[in-house]
């Protein structure tokens, strides 16, 4: 009897057939195939955060982690006709991985709570990278394995985060924000001097500055600037709700009237609450 995954293995496999398959699948690459793989990822995260809104919730999370193991099947499909690896590699070096880094349980070390796992887990995860460099001849760094095609907000969190296992880390907020004002500084002189190049320097600096105070108050600034767009989101709809009603449209009102439309907007969701 065909399992699901052999059946979805066989699929690709017949969309990627040079003869009889999917023009669209056959022209496809890694490079291709990135942006949906990464776009999947968000959906699932997308899923996982409505979780509890409606009764399909949870099968929309099923048909979503679907889209994305469809992604790890793609990739595999096409480096197996390279001859590099295929899916069964990959579930293979994904269990080695999963068994070396957890020897108190599948091993004979002793019990862990969460905390020293944790410390455990991200000791072993550093031996790798170490290997990992010594086998590509390059010299260690602590910031090795913080991938380049995170989220912008993620990746400095993540950079942070290695920069400050070794010492180098503001030692309380305080600094941090102090480091803020100083970057609004800078950035409001590129402003007057009308630098474009320089203001988009300082505008990177200024965004991963405010990172670094997420981290040292111990707040995800992905999550928070997913909340606050989504803020954003509800404000303005209810703001175009409340202006149609009374006949008025956003793009004939200056901004003083648009920001009482907002103050409502932002009223009415704190009574709402």
């Amino acid at each position: 009897m065909t399992t699901a995954i052999e059946q979805l293995l066989e699929i690709m496999t017949r969309l990627r057939d040079p003869e009889n398959g999917c023009a669209w699948d056959q022209a496809q690459d890694f490079s291709s195939i990135a942006p949906y793989t990464i776009e999947e990822a968000y959906e699932v995260v997308d899923a996982i955060a409505r979780l509890g809104d409606n009764a399909g919730a949870m099968t929309h999370l099923r048909d979503e982690l679907g889209d994305l193991l469809l992604q790890v099947v793609f990739h595999a499909q096409m480096a197996a006709e390279q001859d590099a690896f295929d899916f069964e590699a990959v579930a293979q070096a994904i269990s080695d991985k999963m068994i070396k880094r957890h020897p108190h349980v599948f091993g004979t070390d002793e019990f862990r709570d969460a905390q020293a796992q944790t410390i455990a887990w991200e000791e072993q995860k550093a031996i790798e990278r170490t290997e990992l460099a010594h086998t590509e001849g390059r010299a260690q760094s602590a910031l090795d394995g913080v991938a380049t095609a995170l989220p912008a907000l993620t990746r400095a969190l993540k950079l942070q985060k290695r920069a400050a296992r070794v010492g180098f880390d503001w030692p309380d907020a305080v600094f941090v924000l102090d480091k803020i004002k100083e970057e609004v500084a800078e950035l409001t002189a590129e402003m007057d001097a009308r630098n474009a190049q320089a203001m988009a320097d300082e505008m990177g600096d200024l965004l991963f500055s405010a990172v670094n105070l997420a981290r040292h108050l111990n707040i995800d600034p992905e999550a928070a600037l997913r909340a606050g767009n989504d803020k954003f989101e509800r404000r303005f709809r209810y703001l175009e709700i409340d202006l149609a009603g009374q006949g008025l449209d956003p793009k004939e009102l200056d901004i003083v009237a648009l920001e009482d439309a907002w103050v409502r907007a932002k009223n009415n969701e704190i009574t709402q609450n």
